[in-house]
């Protein structure tokens, strides 16, 4: 079977889009499968629908990476979007073409500062994980390349500012906060080590524009046990096959004039340039994040094992639905209209019938994640209402339940894995006082709200008398 390549499809017809020439207007460093299925893919679609005519070039962030397998397949790969949009069920596949080549800075470094001279390179993004954003005073200006992230990037800019070139807009995607502000303090802590200069420092904040940026989607990456079938059926050898689901949102936060040089709109693609992007965060955390969180406990003690079998419940599910529209969204900032229809997206990405998302998995670490993600719209609610919000009560009580049943599926921090094992022989009500007057766990605010606690053991004593899916079913409008 012949690899994917550009003289591939040609040979076999192929009529889909495709840009084999165009100039590089965009350094991405991460090569892996979100990156290509999000930001490359918005790409390839500005390319096709709204003139970006761009392509990019890829780096790897660290030495072992995709460079050889993109680069053998001229930087071609299939991606396949699949999901539920609208309730319908949908696997939509596009070839993506807007990769040019994969660089390896650890085999050629001069490869990547190459880039630098190249005037029409506008755009630099970056998805190098939730570490990638770090300072490393160990890294030298002269290391070839210097080992962090924003030390490549600090010597890469200065470069540029050494020619006298056009600085960048720079997109970051890592899932920390406020990420581009975190890269561009990275990047001056660079400057004043290596002491590069006032001129230099003056240049990265005049001319270059750092973002930072919300992102949205699951990619569920290359389809191990599906691969050989679907590269039967494509009729070509495609190493590098990327998947994820339809839904995509990403949030720039910069100036309208963005879109100027980065046609988004004009493409109608799912992209937002906004003066805030937190607002739309918190909209994602607090809906997508905390109805996971506040069901998943809950739904695998009522003997379920994947999202999508709890959307096909109608009892767990109408319990996720009224979470959501009754507690969650009118503790929200965003327009009513916005916020449902993030809601309704939500429901169609849960369930997803190409993913198996098991409730264990999105349990780890509940405790910190009740707390981020579940406890502020507490608050909020009982702020707002002067009443408790009843199904996130329970989704408390299904917590405490979940880890004192113990079992090698509850992980956690060790610490609070020892406190349950502490309290292990106690009655519901010794131990949710117990829980939720840990100042190390929740920072003494349950405690704060009136009469949580005692709501909570009496869902916690509910759960007991008629088991979790009844006590679920009771508490359904």
């Amino acid at each position: 079977m012949e690899k994917l390549c550009y003289k591939t499809l040609k040979d076999q017809g192929y009529d889909g889009y495709l840009l084999e020439d165009a100039p590089v207007r965009v350094l991405q460093f991460g090569e892996g499968n979100f990156l290509r299925a999000f930001v490359d893919y918005f790409i390839d679609m500005m390319n096709e629908k709204a003139g970006f005519n761009g392509k990019v070039v890829l780096t790897q962030p660290i030495a072992q990476g995709l460079a050889p397998m993109i680069n053998e397949q001229e930087g071609l790969y299939t991606l396949f979007l699949r999901g539920r949009e609208n309730g319908e069920k949908v696997n939509r596949k596009r070839v993506i073409s807007c990769v040019k080549s994969c660089n390896n800075p650890y085999d050629d470094f001069e490869g990547l500062m190459d880039n630098a001279k190249n005037p029409e390179l506008r755009f630099i993004i970056s998805n190098t994980t939730e570490a990638g954003i770090q300072f490393d005073p160990s890294c030298k200006a002269d290391d070839a390349p210097p080992s962090s992230f924003p030390g490549k990037l600090t010597v890469f800019l200065y470069e540029r500012f050494k020619l006298g070139l056009k600085g960048f807009i720079v997109l970051s995607c890592e899932l920390i906060d406020h990420n581009g502000d975190e890269l561009k303090r990275c990047v001056k802590e660079y400057i004043k080590l290596w002491n590069l200069g006032a001129d230099f420092e003056k240049w990265v904040d005049e001319e270059n524009i750092f973002c930072s940026t919300l992102v949205d989607r699951i990619v569920t990456g290359y389809p191990r046990d599906e691969a050989a079938a679907i590269c039967e059926e494509l009729g070509y050898q495609d190493n590098i096959i990327d998947t994820a689901e339809v839904f995509g949102f990403w949030v720039i936060e910069g100036p309208q004039s963005i879109k100027d040089e980065f046609p988004v709109d004009k493409a109608g693609l799912p992209i937002l340039v906004v003066d805030d992007h937190m607002p739309y965060k918190e909209r994602k955390v607090r809906i997508l994040n905390g109805a996971h969180t506040s069901m998943v406990l809950a739904a695998n003690l009522a003997g379920k094992s994947i999202v999508r079998e709890c959307m096909e419940d109608d009892v767990i599910r109408n319990y996720m639905n009224e979470t959501i529209f009754d507690e969650i969204i009118p503790t929200l900032e965003l327009p009513k209209d916005e916020l449902v229809e993030f809601a309704d997206s939500v429901i169609d990405r849960f369930n997803n019938p190409y993913i198996d998302h098991r409730l264990t998995d999105i349990a780890l670490n509940s405790t910190a994640k009740w707390k981020a993600r579940v406890m502020p719209t507490v608050q909020r609610y009982v702020k707002k209402t002067g009443e408790l919000p009843a199904k996130l009560v329970f989704s408390f009580a299904a917590y405490i339940a979940y880890y004192r049943a113990g079992g090698e599926f509850v992980r956690d921090d060790q610490w609070v894995l020892d406190f349950y094992d502490a309290h292990r022989g106690d009655d519901n009500k010794t131990l949710v006082h117990a829980v939720v007057n840990n100042d190390e766990m929740w920072g003494g605010e349950l405690a704060a709200i009136p009469g949580f606690e005692e709501a909570v053991v009496t869902y916690l004593d509910k759960i007991d008398s008629v088991g979790m899916y009844e006590a679920m079913k009771e508490l359904n409008k």
